[in-house]
Order: C-alpha cells, then sequence, then structure tokens
C-alpha cells in the first residue's frame, strides 16, 4: 500500500511539472503578463508624444500663433513697439537678452 502512495505521489508530481515549469506553465504566463504590461504602457507613453507632436507640426503648418511662440521663447524675439520684461530669481541664471525690436521690424 504504501508504494502505491508513494508511487501515486510521484505521478501527481510529474503532471504538475508542465503546470508550473512547463512551456506554458503559470510562471511563465506570469512573465509574458509583466512584458506585456511594460510593452503597453511604453507604447502609451510614444503614442501621447506622438499626438503631442502631430499637433505641434499642425499648429506650425496651419497657424502662424505656434511659430511666433516659439520664436518668442526659443529666440527671445519682440514685436515692434513691445517692452521686455525679465524677472529673475535669485540663484537663477538670466537668458540671453531677446533681439532688438528696431533692428529687424516685421
Amino acid at each position: 500500500m504504501r508504494l502505491i502512495t508513494l508511487a501515486l505521489a510521484a505521478l501527481l508530481l510529474l503532471i504538475q511539472y508542465p503546470l508550473w515549469l512547463g512551456k506554458g506553465g503559470w510562471l511563465r504566463v506570469a512573465d509574458m503578463e509583466a512584458q506585456v504590461a511594460v510593452a503597453n504602457k511604453k507604447n502609451m507613453e510614444l503614442k501621447a508624444r506622438n499626438d503631442k507632436l502631430e499637433s505641434e507640426v499642425r499648429d506650425l503648418k496651419d497657424g502662424t500663433g505656434a511659430v511666433e511662440e516659439r520664436a518668442r521663447y526659443e529666440l527671445g524675439m519682440v514685436k515692434q513697439n513691445e517692452i521686455f520684461v525679465q524677472i529673475v530669481r535669485k540663484g537663477q541664471t538670466p537668458a540671453p537678452a531677446p533681439a532688438d525690436a528696431t533692428a529687424a521690424p516685421r
């Protein structure tokens, strides 16, 4: 009787092996699900970035507001008869001075 019990326990362990450690076992499935979740998160971040870039390109193609905003922010440009005021906090370095509005009238 003891031999039959040991044989059945061994068979039970052999049946359980593929379920836990085999090619389609629970551990591998859990690992794959984690990889899919990471990939989905990265895809969502990239999609959001692409949507933002697409919107920016559309603004640059269609309107002048985006071009003007970019020129003001990145190049420090000001319109003619416009006053540029810059507030610098302690420990912060000031940005380069804007282009002279009288030098390049619009």
